[in-house]
């Protein structure tokens, strides 16, 4: 029998993904998908993780609701991502 706890930092991170993503191109006006939301909101929790850990975005942390921060961070990732990508799109 496989232990499926294993998988559960997979998902967690690709909910977040979708629920970054989904935000990120509600807010800029994207037409993709749910497999674009998806990419682009966890390559979004990359570039964010990547500006806090720089101390370029610092957000205040929720104790109370952690994953609300995650997603914040994500969420401003994947907008920077989505702008970078129409910037060298055109």
């Amino acid at each position: 029998m496989e232990n499926y706890a294993t998988y559960a930092p997979w998902l967690i991170m690709a909910v977040n993904g979708l629920v970054a993503g989904w935000i990120a191109s509600t807010l800029l006006g994207g037409r993709g998908g749910i497999i674009r939301d998806i990419f682009v909101g966890i390559i979004g929790s990359f570039v964010g993780g990547a500006l806090v850990q720089a101390g370029l975005l610092k957000l205040p942390f929720l104790y109370d609701w952690p994953w609300v921060h995650l997603i914040l961070v994500s969420t401003i990732g994947a907008l920077l991502v989505i702008i970078l990508g129409r910037i060298v799109g055109r």
